[in-house]
């Protein structure tokens, strides 16, 4: 079976999609097949762009601003996606942000920000595209499921993250949301599961690679012993929204080249 087979005829949703691991994402969907609703919040020249690499694929795509925090931006989205593509079969819940500070110096803002973005946000995604699931139900030629959603989550779902307690706490939940809706949408073939990435090359964490000695430090951290590209994660998430892995449900696949593996301890501790 070819990458352009695995997800054909499906419609896919992601968020941030104009950057990073998002864009790769939904280009990565796209040349497997599916049409792809390119969310962004801010950079709409950036989101046409990928809508352009997409389409080149021979299959659909359009770029939609919203702010994944705000309920009403994401009730509208997904609405539209119905409207413009007949339904949604793929959520992928990419779009995130750091507020950093030591925990004495944040404000309740910095707090706030992110749990609304990377933990709320989730939730409205999800929740607006199960009801088009629960809806639509099971289309055997489309695909054995009902519909699947991807929460992009983060090694920091199990890693604690000094210096960054907002977006560690965000991504623990991000993880036990996952894990609950799976629970609860499963008996009605609705596929929930997340991705995990580790250090990946993408703008949010440019300082900890962009020179030698960077680069070095982080490797300590990477059994693998390099640093991931966003399509290591694009990969992952065609691979887990396809029938290919169509019994993986409430699962967590880690994408970091062993970093949860604590390399710390690979000497004895």
């Amino acid at each position: 079976m070819t990458s352009v087979q695995l997800l054909a005829g499906q419609k896919a949703l992601v968020t941030g999609a104009n950057s990073g691991i998002g864009k790769a994402t939904a280009i990565a969907l796209g040349r497997a097949g599916a049409d792809v609703v390119v969310n962004y919040v801010a950079g709409a020249d950036a989101a046409r762009q990928v809508v352009d690499e997409i389409t080149g694929f021979g299959v659909r795509a359009y770029a939609h601003e919203a702010d994944v925090s705000d309920e009403d931006q994401v009730v509208a989205m997904v609405a539209r996606m119905v409207e413009e593509f007949g339904t949604i079969d793929i959520m992928v819940a990419n779009a995130g942000l750091q507020r950093d500070a030591a925990v004495a110096q944040m404000s309740l803002a910095q707090w706030q920000k992110v749990i609304d973005v990377n933990l709320t946000g989730q939730f409205l995604c999800a929740r607006e595209a199960a009801k088009e699931f629960v809806r639509r139900g099971v289309v055997p030629e489309v695909s054995k499921s009902a519909g699947k959603i991807v929460c992009m989550s983060s090694v920091h779902q199990v890693i604690p993250w000094s210096g960054h307690v907002n977006y560690a706490s965000s991504k623990g939940g991000v993880g036990m949301l996952m894990q609950t809706l799976a629970q609860e949408l499963a008996p009605q073939h609705i596929r929930v599961n997340a991705v995990a990435p580790g250090a990946i090359r993408t703008p949010i964490n440019t300082a900890a690679w962009d020179t030698p000695e960077a680069e070095a430090e982080l490797l300590k951290l990477i059994p693998y012993r390099r640093v991931g590209d966003p399509d290591d994660i694009a990969n992952a998430v065609v691979a887990i929204s396809s029938d290919l892995l169509d019994y993986v449900v409430g699962t967590t696949l880690f994408v970091d080249g062993g970093m949860t593996l604590f390399p710390g301890f690979a000497t004895g501790g």
